[in-house]
């Protein structure tokens, strides 16, 4: 699982929902109810010795669409037209309006978001692009109006599954990172999130059906070779459901990189 999920999501537009159409729902075969998270408790131990731990919580409408996510005091509102995302506000700890990101579409294909602050100076852009079956295969991230050294994101998939997944980091120092996943045959705990939040949140974690139990991270040189610099595996409990309760990532040393407890509500 990607270490800095939620940071991600309550710092930039990557905020995840339920109740889609896509092909990877699963439902309780009595009630056809979904499983939707509810919580999410991540520890991080890039410190090993003092652990951080951060906790967000989700709500959802009668329609199991996502409206609000609670994070370290910061919320996310969400809303919608026709089962598609169309707008987040992020709100401060102290319910001031920070900014907001609005969707825009090509038919049913997410194309871009763009986030809106008070100070046009700050505004961002996230565009995608997408292969024959639909699958995202790349996306640009403009930091600026001009878009000038934008981060920018590949992937390759081993069928429903990324495989190999490139970034380079915008800015005047752009490095550039591979990882390399290998899976098990369980639902993601992302399963029954609507598809265009899972686009927005772009990586292995989010778009593969799967849940990876091992991953290989390399920088590229300047020459354009590859130099791996770590190799993190997981292991993964399961509830009834099949669907991960806990997820604990650890270092090829043995040490401790990260720790993933979901929980998650039928409706």
């Amino acid at each position: 699982m990607k270490k800095y999920l939620f940071l991600g999501l309550m710092g930039s537009a990557t905020i995840f929902t339920s109740c889609s159409s896509d092909d990877n729902e699963i439902t309780n075969d009595l009630s056809e109810k979904k499983l939707l998270l509810s919580k999410v408790t991540t520890i991080y131990y890039d410190n090993p010795s003092n652990p951080e731990t951060t906790v967000s919580t989700f709500e959802y409408n009668s329609q199991g669409e996502l409206i609000k996510m609670l994070s370290g005091g910061r919320s996310s509102v969400f809303e919608y037209s026709n089962g598609k995302p169309t707008k987040i506000n992020y709100y401060t700890a102290n319910q001031t309006l920070e900014y907001y990101a609005v969707f825009n579409y090509n038919g049913d294909q997410l194309v871009d978001i763009k986030a809106i602050y008070t100070n046009p100076d700050f505004n961002r852009k996230s565009t995608y692009t997408y292969n024959s079956n639909g699958k995202l295969v790349s996306s640009t991230h403009c930091q600026s109006a001009d878009c000038s050294n934008p981060g920018t994101s590949t992937y390759t998939y081993g069928g429903d599954n990324i495989s190999v997944e490139t970034s380079t980091f915008g800015g005047t120092i752009s490095p550039t990172y591979k990882r390399e996943f290998s899976y098990d045959d369980k639902l993601s705990p992302f399963t029954n999130t609507n598809k265009y939040m899972r686009i927005m949140m772009e990586r292995a974690y989010s778009l593969s059906k799967n849940n990876y139990t091992a991953e290989k991270i390399s920088y590229r040189n300047s020459d354009g070779s590859w130099t791996q610099n770590q190799a993190n595996t997981y292991t993964i409990q399961y509830n009834s459901a099949q669907l991960p309760v806990q997820v604990v990532g650890k270092q090829a040393n043995g040490s401790n990189y990260v720790q993933y407890n979901y929980e998650y509500i039928t409706q």
